[in-house]
């Protein structure tokens, strides 16, 4: 899997969850993960998940990080579970790397009962794509949120966004490595 920081501050809006985003984007072709600092404003036209349009809850934050996933060849539940992984993989960062405890619950991170991610995975015609997204700051947010400045002290966010990247590649690499080391029985 390819992964990059952009460094450029750019507007999720829900458009960017498209095949083949991030290759037109940034030249990653394949199996990609980039992350990148902005606004999150996504209104329910362009919602993809519909629990969230059913119960009239458009996303909106100030200033968040965000990961956008695009993987060939899987289905739609290996694509959840690597969207799982990935959330999982952030929390596992966020208590050991900076000592600080939260709550998962499905594809959602809790510190103190405030809401730290969005995230939702699906599947376009050639391939799955995730978006998650952390709120670094809390400022105007429609519920009770918590940010990773506020909550964590992360002040660097392009260092913590490079070492989820890095920790989500290595677990995935370890997984398909994992596939390739056992004896099949009959």
């Amino acid at each position: 899997m390819k992964t990059k920081f952009l460094k450029d501050k750019l507007k999720y809006d829900g458009r960017q969850l498209a095949p083949h985003f991030i290759y037109k984007n940034f030249n990653l072709m394949g199996d990609a993960m980039i992350a990148f600092q902005g606004p999150c404003e996504v209104n329910l036209t362009e919602m993809v998940d519909i629990e969230d349009v059913v119960n009239n809850e458009p996303i909106y934050s100030e200033n968040m990080l965000h990961f956008i996933g695009e993987f060939f060849n899987i289905d739609l539940i290996r694509g959840v579970y690597m969207q799982r992984l990935l959330v999982t993989t952030i929390k596992e960062q966020l208590e050991t790397v900076y000592n600080k405890s939260l709550t998962r619950r499905g594809d959602d991170l809790f510190k103190n009962n405030g809401k730290l991610s969005v995230s939702i995975a699906t599947k376009s015609t050639n391939s799955v794509l995730i978006h998650t997204a952390l709120n670094i700051t809390t400022d105007n947010t429609p519920i009770k949120t918590s940010g990773l400045k506020s909550d964590f002290g992360i002040n660097n966010i392009e260092k913590f966004a490079n070492e989820v990247l890095n920790a989500y590649n290595k677990e995935i690499k370890d997984i398909y490595l994992a596939t390739t080391k056992v004896k099949g029985v009959i």
